[in-house]
C-alpha cells in the first residue's frame, strides 16, 4: 500500500503543469498517512553547523543547497526505485524554494497581529456553568511591546555590572535583547549554563551554550547517553523559563556566557546563571522598570481594542469578575487606565493586587488587606467583605471563597474527601481562571481545585500563521515522504539482519530528515523552533499546557467571538495512540493537488 501511495503522489506531481510554492493553502492539509513525528532521527554524530543551509551564499542563487537532496544508492532494485522516486518528488516540490535568512523576517510577525482568534479546547468546557471568571494582569489583560523585554534586559545587565561587579566592558559590547533567539518554555541547566528545549519526556532536544549550538554528541556525553536527567537532577539543575518575561533572562544568560567565552574569561556556569536570575529578580522587585512603564504606557503597552467588549459581555451574562495580579496597585492602575479608561474598576467584583501567586493558592491563613487607592498604602483593619470598587492585597483562596460566599456549584468528582470545609468551597468547576503563566497562574488552580483554566498563548497565533504558509507545508510533507521512504526501504529489505550498506542507506535518509527539521526550525525564525514542539516530539511546555489548561487562545480578545454559554469540545483525535491515528487515517495518500494547484 505504501508503494501505491508514493507512486500516486509522484503521478500527481508529474501531471501538474505549474508549481507555485509561495501560495498558501485555503485550508489545512491533512496528514493521515505519513507521520513525521514518528521517528527520532536527531541522534546522528554529525556537524551541527547548519547555517549554510539557511543563509544565502554567493553562487547559490538563494536556492536550497544540494545537501538537502542528496539521496543514497543501494544495489537492491526495489530499494533503489523507492529512493529515486522519493528524491525526484522532493526535488520537484522544492524547485522554487529559497534559503531562509532570519535577518529578513518581519519583526511584525513576532506574536502580534495574528488573525488566529480561535479558542482551542483540550477538554470539554461549558461556559454556561461558569459563575466566576478570574484574570491575571501581565500578558493577559494587558500585553507588552518588545520594548519592555529590551528594558528588562538592559536594566538587569547594568545590575550585573554595577551590583555584582561583572566586567565593565559588557556595557560597551553591544549586548541587547534579541527577539529572534529566545522563546517561552525553555530551561537553563545551571551546571552547564546551557539553554535547553525539553521534550515532554524531559529529553534535551536542542541546547545552546551561549550563542553556539551544542552538538548531539556533547548532549549525550553530558547526560550520560540518555539525553535527559533523572527527576532528582532535574530539580537541582534545571530552572524553567516558562513565562514571557523569562525571554529576557534567557537571552541575557546566553549573551553573558558567550561574552566570557569570546574573551577567554573563566567562569562557573552555576554562578553566572544564579547571578543573572538574581539581577532579573532585583529588577522586578525594585519596581524601577514598573515606574518607567507606568510613566510611558503608550510605548510599552500594546493596544487591546476588544478587552472592554469581552469584560462587559461576561458581566452582562451574570458572571462575577475577579482581578488577581502579582503586580502592585499603582502599576496595574496605570496600565488599566490606559487600556480601559478611568472607570476601569467598575467592571470588577473584586480587585486583588500583590497577590503573591502561586502561594496565593496554597496559603490557608493569610488575610486580605485593603489598599488605600490615594497613596497605595496598606491598611490593617480586618476585611469582612470584598467591596466592588475597593482594592485588596495579599490574602489567599480560602479567604476569597469565604468573602465571596463561594459555596455553590461544587463538583464532587474533583473533591478530595480529606479537604476541610474552606478548601471544599474552592474545589468547583464553576470557576474559570485566565492567565499567561502556567505555573504561577494555572497549575495549582487546576491541580488543587479542579478549576477550569485558560492560557493566553500568543505564540499559537504566530505559529499557526507561519505553519499555514506553503514553504512550511512543503517542509512538513518532505519530512513525511522521507519517513515513509524509510519504512518502504525497510519493508523491501525484509526482517533479516542488515548489511553495512543497508544501515548506511538508513543513516543517510535519517540525516536528511534532520536537515529538513533544521529548515523547519529556521522558518519559525528562532534557533529552538516551535514553542509546542521539541524537534519531533511535543515540548514540555506543550505537555503542561495540555495537562493543566482546559482552553488556550492567542489573546484575551478571542473571547468576544464566543457566547457566554458556549460549549467547547476537544478535537476528536486528541491524545490518540499511534495505532488509533493510523486506523483513523486509513490508507489514502494526502492530496498533493492542494499544494500543487495554481
Amino acid at each position: 500500500m505504501r508503494r501505491l501511495q508514493l507512486t500516486a503522489a509522484v503521478a500527481v506531481l508529474q501531471s501538474s503543469s505549474a508549481f507555485v510554492p509561495a501560495m498558501t493553502p485555503s485550508r489545512p492539509l491533512s496528514s493521515k498517512v505519513f507521520l513525521a513525528s514518528s521517528l527520532d532521527v536527531d541522534i546522528q554524530n554529525q556537524s551541527n553547523d547548519t547555517s549554510s543551509m539557511f543563509t544565502p551564499k554567493e553562487g547559490m542563487e538563494n536556492h536550497l543547497p544540494d545537501c538537502m537532496f542528496e539521496f543514497p544508492t543501494h544495489p537492491n532494485e526495489a530499494v533503489s526505485r523507492t529512493l529515486k522516486e522519493t528524491e525526484d518528488l522532493i526535488r520537484r516540490m522544492h524547485k522554487h524554494s529559497k534559503n531562509v535568512d532570519r535577518r529578513n523576517l518581519s519583526r511584525s510577525t513576532k506574536m502580534t497581529g495574528s488573525e488566529d482568534e480561535i479558542i482551542h479546547a483540550n477538554t470539554y468546557c461549558d461556559f454556561g456553568k461558569i459563575q466566576y471568571v478570574g484574570f491575571d494582569y501581565d500578558y493577559t489583560l494587558v500585553t507588552y511591546t518588545e520594548e519592555l523585554l529590551e528594558l528588562i534586559y538592559d536594566m538587569a545587565l547594568k545590575r550585573l555590572v554595577n551590583d555584582r561587579h561583572y566586567p565593565l566592558e559588557m556595557l560597551d559590547a553591544g549586548l541587547a535583547f534579541d527577539p529572534y533567539f529566545s522563546i517561552r518554555g525553555l530551561a537553563v541547566d545551571k551546571e552547564t549554563g546551557w539553554i535547553c528545549h525539553l521534550s515532554y519526556t524531559h529529553k534535551v532536544a536542542v541546547a545552546w551554550d551561549g550563542r553556539e549550538k551544542v552538538s548531539t554528541p556533547e548532549i549525550y556525553k553530558e547526560y550520560r547517553g540518555k539525553r535527559a536527567l533523572n527527576p532528582k537532577e532535574r530539580k537541582s539543575r534545571l530552572k524553567p523559563l516558562n513565562d514571557l518575561f523569562s525571554m529576557a533572562e534567557c537571552c541575557l544568560i546566553a549573551d553573558t556566557i558567550q561574552f566570557f567565552k569570546d574573551n577567554s574569561i573563566e567562569f562557573c556556569p552555576n554562578n553566572v546563571v544564579n547571578d543573572i536570575l538574581g539581577a532579573i529578580g532585583d529588577t522586578h522587585r525594585s519596581g524601577d522598570f514598573h515606574r518607567i512603564v507606568a510613566n510611558d504606557p503608550g510605548k510599552y503597552f500594546n493596544p487591546t481594542p476588544h478587552l472592554e467588549t469581552v469584560l462587559k459581555n461576561l458581566k452582562d451574562a451574570g458572571k462575577r469578575l475577579i482581578f488577581a495580579s502579582n503586580s502592585p496597585y499603582w502599576y496595574v492602575n496605570a496600565g488599566m487606565k490606559y487600556v480601559l479608561g478611568e472607570d476601569w474598576m467598575d467592571l470588577w467584583d473584586a480587585v486583588i493586587v500583590s497577590a503573591g501567586k502561586p502561594a496565593f493558592y496554597t496559603d490557608l491563613r493569610r488575610p486580605f488587606r485593603e489598599v488605600n487607592k490615594d497613596n497605595s498604602r496598606v491598611t490593617f483593619k480586618k476585611v469582612e467583605t470584598l467591596v466592588p470598587g475597593a482594592v485588596y492585597t495579599e490574602g489567599c483562596l480560602k479567604e476569597l471563597a469565604r468573602l465571596l460566599d463561594w459555596n455553590d456549584g461544587i463538583d464532587g468528582e474533583n473533591v478530595d474527601s480529606n479537604m476541610d470545609q474552606g478548601a471544599l468551597s474552592l474545589a468547583s468547576s464553576n470557576v474559570l481562571y485566565i492567565g499567561d503563566s502556567l505555573f504561577a497562574d494555572l497549575v495549582d488552580a487546576k491541580r488543587e481545585y479542579g478549576w477550569i483554566t485558560a492560557a493566553v498563548t500568543p505564540e499559537v497565533g504566530f505559529e499557526v500563521k507561519v505553519q499555514a504558509q506553503a514553504d512550511y507545508v512543503l517542509v512538513e510533507r518532505t519530512i513525511e515522504f522521507l519517513i515513509n521512504a524509510l519504512r518502504l526501504v525497510q519493508d523491501e529489505l525484509g526482517p533479516g539482519q542488515r548489511s553495512e550498506e543497508d544501515l548506511g542507506v538508513l543513516d543517510s535518509i535519517e540525516r536528511l530528515v534532520s536537515r529538513w527539521r533544521d529548515r523547519e526550525t529556521a522558518l519559525l525564525g528562532n534557533p529552538f523552533g516551535s514553542v509546542f514542539r521539541a524537534r519531533y516530539q511535543p515540548s514540555l511546555f506543550a505537555h503542561s499546557l495540555r495537562r493543566y489548561c482546559d482552553l488556550y487562545m492567542n489573546n484575551i480578545g478571542s473571547l468576544r467571538n464566543y457566547s457566554p454559554e458556549h460549549r467547547f469540545y476537544p478535537e476528536q483525535d486528541f491524545r490518540l495512540l499511534a495505532h488509533e491515528i493510523n486506523r483513523r487515517g486509513g490508507d489514502e495518500c494526502w492530496d498533493l493537488e492542494e499544494v500543487l494547484e495554481n
